[in-house]
């Protein structure tokens, strides 16, 4: 049986490479705090952003544009958000 093609957005890659750079952004700044416990309790906290932008852009890339990467997409600006609001950097 043929495999069904999966659906593409331009605007969900374009917010999918933003969060990809700025998860790396952030994960360098984490990196370069000095402290080690308070790098260790940023990294922490970032963590589930980071599973979070990892998850989307591998969702994408097997099923394309869903309601569960939609909804994966709005997790992660949810704790994106949260993390910014919680953590300064």
């Amino acid at each position: 049986m043929a495999r069904k093609r999966r659906k593409l957005n331009k605007e969900m890659e374009a917010q999918i490479a933003a969060a990809q750079k700025k998860v790396e952004f952030i994960s360098a700044m984490i990196r370069d705090i000095t402290e080690e416990d308070i790098q260790n309790e940023y990294a922490e906290a970032f963590a589930q952003v980071h599973l979070a932008a990892k998850h989307l852009e591998e969702l994408y890339k097997l099923e394309g544009f869903t309601e569960e990467s939609e909804g994966t997409l709005a997790l992660y600006n949810g704790l994106l958000a949260s993390f910014e609001e919680e953590y300064e950097l």
